[in-house]
């Protein structure tokens, strides 16, 4: 056994049990009917379709336009991807269909909130970008190159 493949097992065994806790922690607490079954298979669903079909192409081809970034490249693909995935998850709240009757069910500007983390994303990736190439220029580089 590889020490990838040792790595990859280690990483998946937290993964499932969190699986396997979020499962019994749906069960024990809705007490699920088969209906309800099928709706969040439905939501899930869903959800691997806007992955697969929305964030990740579209981080691909934001990839191939950032391709002449040269070493930064990885730094603006993390980025991207930080951004798609927040999106995703603020999806729901950014496009509810209007105000619930319940004020206190979604009490906040979700807009705004999405924008500031967006912008956090930005301000990190500028930062890290900035010492990363800071780094790499002071490196001496070897005679003959």
């Amino acid at each position: 056994m590889t020490s990838t493949t040792v790595v990859r097992l280690l990483l998946a065994i937290p993964g499932l049990a969190a699986i396997g806790f979020g499962i019994q922690q749906f069960v024990v607490r809705t007490h699920p009917d088969v209906s309800d079954a099928r709706e969040l298979a439905l939501w899930l669903g869903g959800a691997v379709v806007l992955h697969d079909g929305l964030l990740v192409p579209t981080v691909l081809l934001l990839g191939l336009l950032i391709s002449r970034a040269g070493r930064l490249r990885p730094i603006l693909r993390g980025s991207l991807l930080t951004g798609g995935c927040l999106t995703l998850i603020a999806l729901p709240l950014l496009l509810r269909p209007g105000r619930p009757a319940n004020p206190t069910v979604l009490p906040r500007d979700y807009w705004v909130s999405w924008s500031v983390i967006l912008a956090a994303t930005v301000a990190v990736t500028v930062a890290v970008a900035w010492v990363t190439r800071r780094c790499r220029s002071r490196r001496p580089r070897p005679a003959g190159r």
